[in-house]
């Protein structure tokens, strides 16, 4: 029988992007499994979700760099002047790539992006961030990123090291662990705790990292979507709930499943 531990790294994506989840992200670690959180300092709800984290210091931050803007009924724009990131209403794109679902709609790949505006704007949103949680640990790219591009990829990682803000999981052993299997947004919330039960209760030893989207089924979450993902209030309440819920973290606890953060990481923490 191993002896190597289960590791599980989880991970709540977009605090800041709307009180939805601003209130979810940190119920999730007040709560919940989660053990570090990404903010996103381009949108309306940054300001309330520094406040709510202020309060929280010992929740692991990482700074969730923004430069596309998904949602047809809510955007952002950037905090810089870097205007060869943005479309003609002066917002980001929705994607990087071409979308199939709205194929004639500009992508980030489309645009003339410059190095310099990329490396200003992601400049800015780190040390906005900074500027109120000090403690914030790595980075993380919202949609991805072009990882393909080289010039691009030089740019997140220049800044990483820049600001002390690098944290290689891959580098340390971790894989995803896909918790509420590959159709999750498919789920009705007592659907996902139920796959992430069955899922965990087959966890093997090793390292794994869980990143999803908690929020609440409220009016404003179910006015956010795009064509492709229109339930997404009801998708990102299976995750609070799954999360959160007493017999999932008896689970974790009965299995002495370890959870950790990207801080624990970093400080050298994680065997």
């Amino acid at each position: 029988m191993s002896t190597e531990p289960i590791v599980l790294l989880v991970r709540a994506d977009d605090i800041g992007s709307s009180q939805a989840a601003n209130g979810a992200c940190t119920a999730v670690f007040a709560h919940g499994i989660a053990r570090s959180v990404e903010i996103m300092a381009t949108c309306a709800w940054f300001p309330a979700a520094v406040k709510q984290l202020q309060a929280q210091p010992d929740y692991d931050v990482g700074v969730h760099l923004v430069l596309t803007s998904e949602w047809e009924t809510i955007k952002w724009r950037p905090l810089s002047d870097a205007k060869s990131l943005v479309n003609e209403d002066g917002y980001f794109c929705a994607s990087f790539g071409r979308s199939p679902h709205v194929p004639d709609a500009i992508a980030f790949c489309d645009l003339a992006w410059t190095v310099a505006d990329v490396a200003k704007e992601l400049r800015a949103q780190i040390e906005l961030t900074r500027k109120h949680l000090p403690w914030v640990s790595h980075l993380s790219m919202h949609m991805g990123g072009l990882r393909s591009d080289r010039q691009f990829m030089a740019i997140i990682e220049m800044l990483a090291a820049e600001y002390d803000l690098a944290v290689d999981l891959t580098a340390h052993g971790f894989q995803r662990f896909p918790g509420f299997g590959a159709q999750s947004t498919a789920l009705l919330p007592a659907e996902k705790t139920q796959a992430l039960l069955e899922n965990l209760a087959t966890l093997t030893p090793g390292k794994w990292i869980f990143v999803d989207h908690p929020a609440y089924d409220t009016p404003e979450m179910r006015a956010t979507h795009h064509i492709g993902y229109e339930n997404v209030a009801l998708d990102r309440q299976g995750v609070t709930d799954a999360w959160t819920d007493p017999q999932v973290r008896a689970l974790i606890a009965q299995r002495k499943i370890r959870l950790t953060s990207y801080g624990d990481v970093k400080r050298g923490l994680v065997p």
